[in-house]
């Protein structure tokens, strides 16, 4: 396992960070538990769960799982989304941020996070006083850096303004969607993140099993997120991202690779990326993103895989200075 340092924290992390969000489901303990170890006999030290996952059962498990270790592990949850019945119980105010990092913690069997993530972007709460109530907590020593996930480029941009002109703790690290089917984080996510400094740790890098090698046009498995989940089914519903699939599984096996694992190690591979973030159901699948870790992806291999699916536009939107056409005529070389 090779590790690197997350953003300017000078923490030292794995370059793949495992997701517990399967933790909580019908798994069985002992299957979950052979999962961790797997992870850990691999070189992870870097988890990620959410208070969100499964009504907390998910921080339980892992929490459990963590004993003897701790000291070892980053461990990073997240706060945002709504957790319970009560009109409180969920956004961004300093009450349900105080309040839901104390459970994490209790769920979690630690007294620190090193990673706490806002989950999602809440309009009803001023963003000085969510960074307020982090700051607050890593005053308090109950975090050690505040994240951020699912938020827009220009959102985290102007949260770090707010935190530099007020003197808060700011974000370290981002969390956002990306794989080869969903890659609105090139355009400005991921440049702001290395014109920043800021550790990025990616989520469905596998698109919720798009790029397994089980989905393709004409083709689906039995069972799976895209098949019973709305969210999934809703996010990955553009027929051409099922034409992706079939182009990418084909190049897979064509390179005498497991489509999972090559779709984790092309993530990987984008420099802005501390580490993609996987996540399975069982050892086999776990073993296919570790898998991963041995392939050697150079930047023209990962060219030749970007081009089976279609390039996010420039940020600007003046697609034409990609061919070098510009005004004024190209500088000269």
């Amino acid at each position: 396992m090779d590790y690197t340092v997350l953003g300017h924290t000078g923490m030292r992390v794995s370059r793949l960070c495992f997701g517990s969000s399967s933790f909580g489901r019908k798994i069985d303990e002992g299957a979950i538990a052979a999962m961790f170890h797997r992870c850990r006999d691999a070189g992870i030290n870097f988890f990620d769960t959410s208070n969100v996952y499964y009504a907390g059962r998910s921080e339980e498990v892992l929490g459990k799982l963590i004993e003897g270790c701790r000291d070892e592990l980053v461990i990073g949850s997240k706060v945002g989304f709504r957790v319970g019945e009560d009109v409180n119980a969920g956004g961004l105010s300093r009450r349900h941020i105080m309040a839901a990092v104390d459970g994490s913690l209790r769920r979690l069997r630690t007294d620190h996070l090193d990673l706490y993530f806002v989950h999602t972007f809440d309009p009803d709460t001023s963003m000085d006083v969510t960074l307020r109530a982090l700051d607050d907590l890593v005053r308090q020593g109950k975090i050690l850096h505040p994240a951020v996930s699912n938020w827009a480029a220009w959102q985290v941009a102007t949260a770090l303004g707010i935190s530099a002109d007020l003197g808060l703790a700011r974000f370290a690290c981002i969390q956002p969607m990306y794989n080869l089917v969903k890659r609105q984080a090139e355009i400005e996510i991921l440049p702001l993140a290395q014109a920043q400094g800021l550790g990025v740790i990616t989520y469905a890098p596998l698109g919720a099993g798009l790029l397994t090698g089980k989905y393709g046009v004409g083709r689906k498995p039995d069972n799976g997120r895209l098949l019973w989940d709305p969210v999934y089914k809703a996010r990955y519903a553009n027929p051409a991202y099922l034409e992706t699939a079939d182009r990418f599984t084909e190049h897979a096996r064509a390179h005498g690779v497991h489509p999972a694992s090559l779709a984790v190690a092309w993530v990987m591979s984008h420099p802005a990326i501390t580490a993609p973030i996987i996540g399975a159901r069982n050892v086999e699948q776990l073993d296919a993103s570790l898998a991963a870790l041995d392939i050697q992806m150079t930047p023209e291999w990962r060219d030749e895989i970007s081009s089976l699916s279609a390039a996010p536009p420039p940020a600007t939107d003046r697609s034409e200075e990609r061919e070098g056409v510009v005004y004024g005529g190209s500088p000269p070389t």
